[in-house]
């Protein structure tokens, strides 16, 4: 079996209930499943980890393997990728950070490398931002994608939401603006 993918005993160990919790679980819609061809749910490791997220119920690393959530920053402005990539990596958050330099590249990393945060040049899309963000939404593998969009100061704010994007940021960024957006949109914001 798919080390992704887990099955409602799997589930019903690590919480400590029965099977039959799970189930209505899965039923009332609080925790996502599909079904096989055969008629048994299987449950998604990072749909599975939302869920005791949202349930506020412990999470063990040993059963997840690392905690660093996924980053992919997709531009062809180097020097614009580069001080992103060092923001994240100085941030006290663990990521694991990919480049993209187009929309090729990025599209291939998003299947490979199935991160759970897009930063995204805008001027990378272009014309085509709605376009972009709706493609990597509806193809990766990692439900819910985020994607934080890199805007130029002439973009209006309203434009970058209703293009797909999360969030965005307006250049000029700063290092604690990057930080701040980034762990808000993968962790939430309190």
């Amino acid at each position: 079996m798919d080390d992704d993918l887990l099955t409602t005993g799997d589930v019903a160990r690590y919480c400590q209930v029965s099977p039959v919790t799970v189930f209505r679980w899965v039923k009332n819609g609080k925790l996502k499943a599909y079904t096989t061809p055969g008629g048994h749910y299987r449950i998604r490791k990072g749909d599975f980890r939302t869920f005791l997220e949202q349930s506020g119920m412990p999470i063990r690393n040993d059963f997840f393997g690392s905690d660093a959530r996924r980053v992919l920053v997709a531009g062809d402005d180097v020097q614009l990728v580069g001080f992103i990539v060092n923001s994240l990596r100085e941030s006290e958050s663990p990521y694991e950070i990919i480049t993209a330099a187009d929309s090729i590249e990025a599209g291939l990393q998003l299947a490979m490398f199935k991160p759970d945060l897009v930063i995204l040049d805008a001027d990378l899309a272009g014309p085509r931002i709605p376009e972009v963000c709706h493609i990597m939404k509806n193809r990766s593998p990692v439900k819910p994608l985020k994607i934080l969009l890199i805007t130029t100061a002439s973009q209006p704010p309203a434009a970058a939401i209703e293009s797909g994007a999360d969030d965005y940021l307006r250049q000029p960024v700063s290092r604690p603006d990057i930080q701040r957006k980034v762990r808000c949109l993968l962790n939430g914001c309190t």
